[in-house]
Formats: structure tokens, sequence, C-alpha cells
């Protein structure tokens, strides 16, 4: 059923009281005039501003009346006939007994025809009682073809306000900039348009970024998830051979839109996947500290190319019962509508580990039911990358098969791996890769990890620095030699957590 025919059905039956949450109130009444064309009613608007008029006719009537809250009550109490009442921004003004009484006795037909009344405002708030009483209504998101008519009609106002110059276009690039609008309501679909044709009078690849960014920003009004602009390539990451393959054989069917565009001359979108594969739904990380999982994270955004959000559990968690589940409900909310995109959730046993004894009063139960409800039933494009460090602090719940398209655990590189890993550090600082014997380095840095490895190149650099002199193969040796890596410092708890991941994980490289 459209939105349209929804909204004639609630009339149709005579809903005493509609909310609808919307800033775009000039779309609020176009809809109710559609609705009017199938089941006929007096139409009124109200504002404090205005007060009380008829709507309905070719021409609006002056208002009737005074524009308090309580007069306008009365009003429709006393109509001689039904009608709709668009009620804007009225919600502050129910906070006293006697408005709430009237409003009451309205949706109880006390005394009155019956009317529907309906609520418009940003976000209408209604006291308890009222609450319970009103049937919310939210209007639907543009679709496809209704983003394409938003950015053709931005890019004529544009000509017509710069002497008739054309909007440059990219084929490719409009269609992933509609496909990226998904989400937004009508009139920040046209402010982020406006913004990125106006900056240099085109729309193409260059403005994917930045309208990744501009709906981020605003969609992510809780401020619990975090866009991470450092990005990674799946080649600036050292081994993990087969998680990079894995990416690599299912990019092409994350990219898949629902609704392929048909955009006259600029193609249409991308092919439908074949065998009616589903789209990837996320991958679990376990692996020891300081082996790439975080990089890992941000590569496999950059291999599906789209924009990369993390999850702070830390931020979720609020001292007042309900709240935490409510962010995370928020959090969830603003990443399906930054779809598509990949959603990190860092060292997750953290944030969801098993909460019997520590006084929480189950919060991390709730949390993570909630989590795994969602993580089954959502149909948005986002891609979950959970990592984590002690598979023991994880709830059982979340590691059956199933929660997640596959489990893989980061091991210590290899030796191969840590030749990769030297080529990359030193090649990154600038420094002259061949008169380093990679080799040697490897077997020198046995059981470190890349983060070690990194870590062990700059403290050479600073040896160097220090005595003014370039960083030798010598230096950098000592360096890994006076090094005591994890594998050492905590030698039972790495060889434990390697040893459960060796049969029931899938290995990365």
């Amino acid at each position: 059923m459209s939105e349209l025919q929804d909204l004639v059905a609630l009339i149709r039956a005579n809903t005493p009281l509609i909310v609808i949450e919307t800033r775009d109130e000039a779309r609020v009444v176009e809809l109710l005039r559609q609705a009017m064309m199938q089941v006929w009613r007096a139409m009124y608007r109200w504002s404090i501003t205005e007060g009380l008029r008829r709507i309905d006719l070719d021409h609006e009537d002056p208002p009737e009346g005074a524009p308090d809250v309580s007069s306008t009550l009365l009003a429709i109490r006393d109509a001689s006939q039904r009608g709709i009442y668009l009620l804007f921004d009225m919600h502050p003004y129910l906070g006293s007994a006697m408005t709430q009484r009237q409003l009451r006795d309205l949706i109880q037909r006390r005394g009155s025809e019956p009317h529907v009344m309906v609520l418009v405002g940003h976000k209408v708030e209604l006291p308890v009682d009222l609450d319970s009483l009103a049937v919310r209504y939210r209007p639907s998101l543009p679709d496809a073809n209704a983003r394409l008519k938003i950015v053709r009609e931005e890019a004529q106002a544009y000509a017509r306000e710069n002497g008739g110059r054309r909007v440059e276009i990219d084929g490719e690039a409009i269609t992933q900039i509609v496909r990226n609008l998904r989400g937004l309501d009508p009139i920040d679909v046209r402010r982020i348009t406006r913004h990125l044709i106006y900056h240099d009078g085109a729309l193409g690849p260059d403005d994917l970024p930045q309208l990744a960014k501009l709906k981020f920003e605003l969609l992510n009004r809780s401020g619990h998830l975090h866009y991470e602009y450092d990005r990674a390539s799946l080649h600036d990451v050292a081994g993990a051979r087969r998680l990079k393959r894995w990416i690599e054989q299912r990019r092409s069917v994350f990219a898949v839109t629902d609704q392929p565009l048909a955009i006259a001359g600029e193609g249409a979108g991308a092919a439908p996947a074949p065998y009616r594969l589903e789209p990837p739904r996320g991958v679990l990380l376990l692996g020891v500290q300081g082996c790439g999982k975080s990089m890992l994270a941000k590569a496999v955004a950059q291999g599906f190319g789209v924009p990369l959000v993390r999850l702070d559990f830390g931020a979720l968690y609020n001292k007042f019962h309900g709240e935490t589940e409510k962010n995370l409900r928020e959090a969830l909310f603003a990443a399906e509508q930054l779809e598509p995109c990949v959603l990190w959730m860092d060292e997750i046993e953290k944030g969801l580990a098993a909460d019997e004894g520590n006084g929480d009063g189950g919060v991390s139960r709730r949390v993570l039911g909630y989590l795994l409800t969602w993580m089954a039933e959502h149909r948005a494009r986002v891609f979950l990358v959970a990592t984590a460090n002690q598979v023991d602090a994880l709830p059982a719940e979340l590691l059956r098969k199933g929660r997640f398209d596959e489990t893989f655990f980061v091991d210590l590189p290899d030796a191969s791996t840590r030749v990769e890993l030297f080529t990359l550090h030193l090649a990154k600082r600038g420094l002259p890769v061949a008169g380093f014997d990679l080799d040697a380095l490897a077997a020198a840095s046995d059981g470190f990890s890349g983060a070690e490895i990194e870590q062990a190149i700059v403290s050479g650099l600073y040896a160097a620095h220090a005595s003014g002199a370039p960083l030798s193969e010598f230096t950098l040796r000592a360096e890994l030699k006076q090094t005591r890596p994890l594998s050492v410092l905590m030698a039972e708890q790495v060889e434990g957590l390697r040893e459960w991941a060796r049969s029931r994980t899938v290995p990365a490289d």
C-alpha cells in the first residue's frame, strides 16, 4: 500500500489523532490535498501565528477566531461538519490539564463531529495519556526516481541563476550520487544537491566523498557513530590473503543497488546479482592484539568502495534505564540511513561482555539481544565488521554459526608477511628498502605483531636521529632484539587464543 493510500485509510477510518513528524510541512499539505480527492473532508490548518483557517477551497479563508490553542479546540468542537485539522507545532502547548482535557474530549467525540486532527512538527512529543491515543504516520522517503527529479530540478535552477550555464554531469557519478542520497527526506536531498552543484557547477566522482561526509553529519545527530576519514586499501595491508580474496569475490554483489536507476542517456545502475545472491552482511575478526584488525576494517570499506563508520560502544552506555538501548537503536538506524556503508564495531567484547554479577541491571544482555535481532533482520546495505581480542569475553550467542558470514582469525604474521610489513613501513617513511636484508629482519622479528614491527622501525629512526646517522639495518636489528613482543609477555594467553582459533575459525592469511 502506498503512503497516500495509508493516509486515505486513516482518514476514512475517522482516526481522531494522527501525528506526523517531519520538517517538510508543504509535503504534508500536498499529501492531504491528494487524499481529499479520494475522501472529501473540509480541511483546515492552524498555527500559533496565523490561527485557524480553511484551505481546501480555491482560496484560503481568513482566520477564524483567536489563534490560542484553547479557543481553537473549542472551535473544532463546535464545527457543524466533520473536517481534517492540520495543527502545526501545537504539541508544545498541550502541557496544561485544561488543554489536554479538551483534546481528549475531541478524540473521544464528546459533543463533536468525528474530526481528524493531524499534529505536525519536526519532533512531536505528547503527554503520556495523549500519546497512547495517537496514531503516528511516517511519510515515506523519496525513492530513486524522486531523488533524481530533485537533482535535475536543482541543476535547472543553477542554470537559470547562472545565465544558462549548464551543470557538468558525469553519467556514472550521477547514478551513485542519487543512490547515496537514499535515506534522506526531500529537504535534505535538495540541500545536499545544491551544496554539491554550487561548489563547482558540476556533479562528478569528486563529489562522492563530500556527499558521504555531509550525509553522515546530517544523520548522526546522536553522536554515537564516528566517520572514519583515515582509510586504507587492501594493498596497504600485509598478508590476510584469504580475507582479501573473500572481499573481492563479494564486492560486485555488495555494490548492486536494490533499484537500478535508468537515467536517459546516462546508463543504468549496477546489473542485478546472479543466482539471487544476497549482499554479504558481515565478518568477525578475531586475533592477537596489534596484528592489523583495525587496519583490515578500514581496508574492507575501501575494498567495497563505501564509507566507513565506527560505533563507539563506550559512548552508548547511560545510567538511566532504557537509554543505552535507545542509543543503540538510534546508532543502528543512522547506519542504515547511510547505506551502503561498512559499520565497524571495534573491540566488541568490551561492549557485550556477559554481565553476571557486574551489577549493570541486565543492560549488556538487552543490548546484545537487540544487536542480534538487528543483525538477523536488517535489510539495509550495511556490512558489519566486528573486531575482538578476547574470545572468552564474547557472548556465546554472538559466535554461533549464522551470526556473521564468516569468522576470520588474524594471527601473528608469518615470515613472508613480516617481509611485506617491513617493506610497507620502510617505504612509507621514504627509506630505501633495497638497503635492508628483509629476510634477515623477518627472521629476527619472529613472534612480532605488525604493530610491534612498525614501532621497532619508529624507535630505530629515533635512535638514528639522535646519533645523526641514517637508519641502518644494525640499528633496526638492535631495536628488535631489545623488544619483548606480546607473544612473549603474554605467551600463555596468546597461545591459548591461537589454539582456540585453529579449528574454529578461518585464517585471514
